[in-house]
């Protein structure tokens, strides 16, 4: 069990930081290219990745705090419920008005579609009404 800790470890170490590496943009890496350190980080495999954690990479804090649940307590704005904000409701609004405008453009649409199988079917608008008595 030991054994395989000592390879997993590094391993797992040198994939973490190899990943880390290129998901970091090319301007937070100190002291080298991105590049360099990608090859530092393979080649030299428990001494790479703990020199790019360590050295390799410019780490700082995030403006709202140490911790993750420090960013997010300055987060919360005053509107709780989507029925409380103003701009929800009317952006509401305003997709009923389009859906409503969209809904008569097809209620026209089928009208002309009737309309012109009538004249197709050889019915003229007017020929669908009753005779009238004479």
């Amino acid at each position: 069990m030991l054994r395989a800790l000592i390879i997993l470890l590094p391993l797992a170490l040198t994939i973490y930081a190899f990943i880390d590496c290129l998901n970091t943009p090319e301007d937070e890496a100190k002291h080298l290219p991105k590049v360099a350190w990608v090859f530092i980080i393979l080649l030299f495999w428990v001494v790479g990745p703990v020199v790019w954690l360590a050295a390799g990479k410019a780490r700082r804090a995030h403006s709202g705090g140490r911790t993750p649940s420090e960013w997010r307590r300055g987060q919360r704005t005053t509107w709780v419920a989507p029925d409380d904000n103003p701009d929800f409701l009317k952006s509401l609004k305003e997709e009923n008005a389009k859906d409503e405008s969209l809904q008569d453009r097809e209620a026209e649409l089928r009208r002309r579609e009737e309309e012109t199988k009538r004249r197709e079917s050889g019915a003229g608008p007017d020929d669908s009404a009753p005779p009238a008595a004479s």
